[in-house]
C-alpha cells in the first residue's frame, strides 16, 4: 500500500490561504507523477495540478492558475499545495495522488489516471 497521508485542512475566512502537504515515500515523490485533487460534496473530484519531479513535467488546470501553487520536496518526501485567497466554493475534501503515468500533461489528470489515494483533508472556507 502506498503511504499518502494528507494534512494542513482548516476552517478558514475568505480570503485567507493555506499550505497543504501529502507525507508519501522516496518512492513515490522521485519516480511517480503525483496530483492534487478535491472533491466538494455532490460534485465529481477535480484535478487541480500535477508534479513529476522525475521527467520535470507539471501541470496546473486552468482553474487553478493564480492562487494554487504545487510543489514537492524530495528530502521530506512530502507534496504542498499551497492555496491563496480561498474563496467559499473552494470548500471540499482535498486528496493528494500517485499516478500510473510517470508525466504530467492536461490529458493525464483524470482520477483514473491515478491509483492510489490519501484518505484526505478537508478544507471550509467560511465567514
Amino acid at each position: 500500500q502506498v503511504p499518502l497521508v494528507e494534512s494542513g485542512g482548516d476552517l478558514v475566512q475568505p480570503g485567507q490561504s493555506l499550505n497543504l502537504s501529502c507525507e508519501s515515500d522516496p518512492d513515490t515523490l522521485s519516480h511517480h507523477s503525483v496530483a492534487w485533487f478535491r472533491q466538494a460534496p455532490g460534485r465529481e473530484r477535480e484535478g487541480i495540478s500535477c508534479l513529476s519531479i522525475s521527467t520535470g513535467s507539471s501541470y496546473l488546470a486552468d482553474s487553478a492558475k493564480g492562487r494554487f501553487f504545487m510543489s514537492g520536496d524530495t528530502t521530506k518526501n512530502t507534496l504542498y499545495l499551497q492555496i491563496n485567497n480561498l474563496r467559499p466554493e473552494d470548500t471540499a475534501v482535498y486528496y493528494c495522488a500517485r499516478g500510473f503515468h510517470r508525466w504530467c500533461s492536461s490529458s493525464t489528470l483524470q482520477p483514473s489516471d491515478f491509483g492510489a489515494w490519501g484518505p484526505g483533508t478537508q478544507v471550509t472556507v467560511s465567514s
